[in-house]
């Protein structure tokens, strides 16, 4: 049976995480961000990152303040133009950081084709778009379709709201959104919670991840971002 370690600092939670890796953060806009595990990564020195996740950051807080550092190469994301990503907007304007733009349902199905251990499949979102140059098309039934192949990390860094000690999530509300399809998918899962509580505590109904996708938990005191929409 899978058991996570519990670990009492962000710090230690990370340490590890080697230049060059590729990281899929949690979060919808603020929603759901892992915001102490991304300041463990800023104050860790990681460099040359990929980062996958559904935006490219907020104002100057969580994945944004990470961008900020220019320890980033590459984002993939489905939506990086909103008003208060200026960081990304600069960095992608002046050349800083690559971009890889994907539509935010092929995103999610990349990385649970990830998790599935799935080849490869075929989606017709984009056919006929600037994303589908240079991609393999192929019609079936009449209709045209996009070869999309999976988006696998090395780690992932997520945000969940309770954790027992075998490492079983349960979250709250939207902040759900990616953690769940990202720690599938990604080879050492990572998650910061509100608490962890005794083992039995949890219905079992209630967990949406399950203690095989997570290797590393450590509670933090959520109280310390106060950010509208953040929680």
């Amino acid at each position: 049976m899978s058991k996570a370690q519990v670990f009492e600092s962000c710090d230690a939670a990370i340490e590890g995480i080697e230049d060059g890796s590729t990281i899929l953060v949690g979060g919808f806009g603020l929603a759901g961000m892992p915001f102490d595990l991304i300041d463990a990564l800023i104050r860790q020195g990681t460099n040359d990152l990929t980062i996958v996740s559904n935006n490219a950051g907020n104002s100057e807080v969580g994945l944004a303040a990470l961008l900020k550092t220019g320890r980033v190469r590459k984002v993939v994301c489905s939506f990086p133009r909103q008003p208060d990503s200026y960081i990304f907007d600069d960095l992608y304007r002046s050349g800083e950081i690559e971009l890889e733009l994907v539509p935010q349902g092929n995103l999610a199905e990349r990385m649970r084709a990830a998790g599935a251990g799935i080849g490869a499949f075929y989606c017709p979102t984009a056919v006929g778009t600037p994303l589908a140059e240079g991609r393999e098309v192929r019609t079936i039934e009449g209709r045209d379709y996009l070869l999309e192949y999976p988006i696998r990390g090395d780690y992932a860094l997520i945000s969940a709201h309770k954790a027992d000690p075998m490492g079983n999530l349960v979250y709250r509300k939207t902040a759900r959104n990616f953690g769940p399809v990202m720690a599938t998918a990604a080879a050492t899962t990572i998650a910061q919670v509100s608490e962890v509580v005794p083992l039995g505590s949890l219905d079992a109904e209630a967990v949406v991840t399950p203690s095989i996708y997570v290797d590393r938990i450590v509670p933090v005191d959520t109280r310390r971002y106060t950010v509208q929409g953040a929680r």
